[in-house]
């Protein structure tokens, strides 16, 4: 188990799902995750593209989940969303849903023709486009201000520093299935509490490492060698990089770190503070990661609009009869 090996999926934000329709999300805006800003704003542009998960996540995750349970069909202002006898996930449908939605939207002004259908159709190339148009017109994402830029720069200017890096050893008591946490982590508070003792000698934690560490690195005295922000897993990078200074200073941590992993003891054997970057330098990306929040948090509003103003059933869709979006 190695904590410096974290995969990411790729969502695949719009794609096509079973039965042709195309699926929209309806996109939750959060704060971006800590990680070492790239120097190319086209870089952030790709990435934010690829993986706009840090920026927005989708309402719905990608796990495997149940089929739609027999019951009442699922309709959007009386068109089936699903073939008769289809088995469709819970997820797939209400991607479906919003698909419906917005074609009818598109239909009722004028952009598509009104079909005599009774299930959601297939949408030709040329509708999705109408589709995205329509949505480039009528969500507006409003600009970032230089003055918002700033603001975003100063909260979060740990966020932009280059080049930084710890020199790390640890040891990790894994987590895993029908393991006694409580008893695991009596045994790494024991272990911990030895290594802090002013009398352990130093070699002390290199045995202890091999020994009882579940991280392929205990072979090696439990050392990681140099790791940027990249390298760690996110709740590692978080630690050594983006709390406070004092947070994760050098030597033995004080206490033992939790992560998806499971418990850590953590010794920082050196550090390079790296370089701050200056505001100028990137607001270019700034101003693009504050447009794709915009853009997340509007979608969202007009998706809630939509589905507020429809007749739904047979299926459970985040919506408001409030309006949030005016014309």
């Amino acid at each position: 188990m190695d904590i410096t090996t974290a995969t990411r999926k790729k969502p695949g934000v719009v794609s096509r799902a079973p039965g042709g329709t195309v699926p929209f999300r309806i996109p939750a805006a959060t704060q971006h995750t800590h990680k070492v800003p790239d120097n190319s704003y086209e870089a952030l542009r790709r990435e934010l593209e690829e993986n706009p998960e840090p920026v927005a996540e989708t309402l719905h995750a990608d796990l495997a989940e149940p089929a739609q349970q027999a019951g009442t069909p699922a309709r959007i202002n009386g068109i089936l969303l699903q073939a008769e006898g289809e088995t469709v996930s819970v997820t797939s449908l209400q991607e479906r849903a919003y698909t419906e939605l917005l074609r009818q939207e598109a239909v009722r002004q004028g952009l598509l023709p009104d079909q005599a259908v009774a299930t959601t159709p297939e949408l030709s190339d040329a509708e999705r486009e109408i589709i995205e148009t329509m949505l480039e017109q009528q969500v507006q994402t409003p600009v970032p201000t230089l003055q918002e830029a700033e603001r975003y720069y100063l909260a979060h200017k740990r966020n932009y520093v280059v080049d930084q890096a710890v020199n790390v050893r640890h040891i990790l008591f894994a987590v895993t299935p029908g393991v006694n946490v409580q008893v695991l982590a009596r045994k790494a508070e024991e272990v911990l509490l030895e290594l802090m003792d002013a009398a352990t000698p130093d070699t002390r934690f290199d045995q202890q490492a091999r020994s009882l560490s579940n991280c392929p690195s205990g072979a090696q005295g439990g050392h990681l060698g140099w790791l940027e922000p990249q390298d760690c897993a996110p709740e590692l990078a978080k630690l050594f990089f983006f709390e406070n200074e004092t947070e994760m200073a050098q030597g033995l941590h004080p206490r033992l770190v939790h992560s998806r992993f499971g418990l850590h003891i953590i010794d920082v054997l050196d550090r390079r503070p790296g370089r701050q970057l200056a505001f100028d330098e990137v607001q270019d990306r700034i101003e693009l990661q504050l447009s794709v929040q915009s853009r997340a948090t509007a979608l969202r509003q007009y998706m809630l609009l939509l589905v507020g103003s429809a007749e739904v059933e047979g299926i459970e869709l985040e919506g408001s009869t409030t309006p949030l979006v005016q014309d």
